[in-house]
């Protein structure tokens, strides 16, 4: 089963940054940021709403698993998203290639 801070890393990894680099954006340090990846905390509301503007993460799939990762992909990413997304999910597991 699939944690928050599993599918916050599969979030990261697809908009490809670091730990530091999207801590940075998240306003928080890398090291509680990697507590979030770790599960050893989670995101608060003020976070939450953030990813959700800057960056169109669907909620849904942060919160509960649910598909897809981002609600659109074309207001802040690159042509290779989908294969992105796509080589991270197969990398966790979550998919087949």
């Amino acid at each position: 089963m699939s944690t928050q801070g599993k599918r916050l890393k599969n979030i990261r990894q697809a908009l490809n940054l670091t730990q530091a680099e999207f801590g940075a954006r998240l306003n928080i340090s890398k090291q509680f940021y990697s507590n979030i990846e770790t599960d050893r905390t989670l995101l608060n509301n003020e976070k939450l709403v953030l990813l959700f503007k800057d960056y169109n993460v669907n909620l849904n799939y942060l919160l509960g698993g649910i598909l897809p990762m981002f609600n659109d992909k074309n207001s802040f990413i690159e042509d290779d998203f989908e294969l992105r997304v796509k080589n991270v999910l197969i990398k966790e597991g979550l998919i087949r290639s």
